[in-house]
């Protein structure tokens, strides 16, 4: 399997669980983009990390995209802004690979103040390498996104 560019940002919530997500899949073999932020910055924006991380999925064909946040609930919000992305919370694994079958899902919101059931690491695992179904359901469903997108 082709290994997805792996966009990730977080914000001061998520800086520590990025560096770490970072790493380790880098050390898996995938190309990882780190947007930022470099350093930790109490006093910095989710809203940055998202638009870094959307515009870099948008702009890239194939790409994903994992944010961090307290609760992953901001980032995702943030990044469901933009056109063409279409982000979700991973709370599991299982969660993490209906995105991407189902709704064909390229950016991950994680938390990283919550209690989660599994490593955080293998909630991505899931994200990066289930693929989308194809099935016609799921893709009626991604046009009347898209159409949303286009009227809205």
């Amino acid at each position: 399997m082709n290994k997805p560019r792996v966009y990730i940002a977080a914000d001061h919530a998520g800086f520590d669980l990025k560096n770490v997500l970072r790493d380790a899949l880098e050390n898996k073999g995938y190309a990882v983009d780190d947007l930022g932020p470099a350093e930790f910055n109490e006093a910095d924006d989710y809203p940055d990390a998202a638009t870094a991380v959307a515009q870099a999925v948008r702009n890239n064909t194939g790409a994903r995209g994992l944010l961090l946040c307290g609760s992953a609930e901001g980032v995702a919000i943030a990044a469901n802004k933009f056109d063409g992305i279409r982000a979700g919370i991973g709370f599991s694994s299982e969660a993490a690979r209906l995105l991407r079958q189902d709704d064909d899902g390229n950016v991950l919101a994680v938390p990283a103040r919550l209690k989660l059931a599994e490593d955080p690491l293998a909630i991505c695992l899931a994200f990066l390498t289930t693929p989308f179904s194809n099935e016609p359901r799921h893709l009626r469903r991604l046009a009347k996104i898209l159409h949303i997108e286009e009227t809205e």
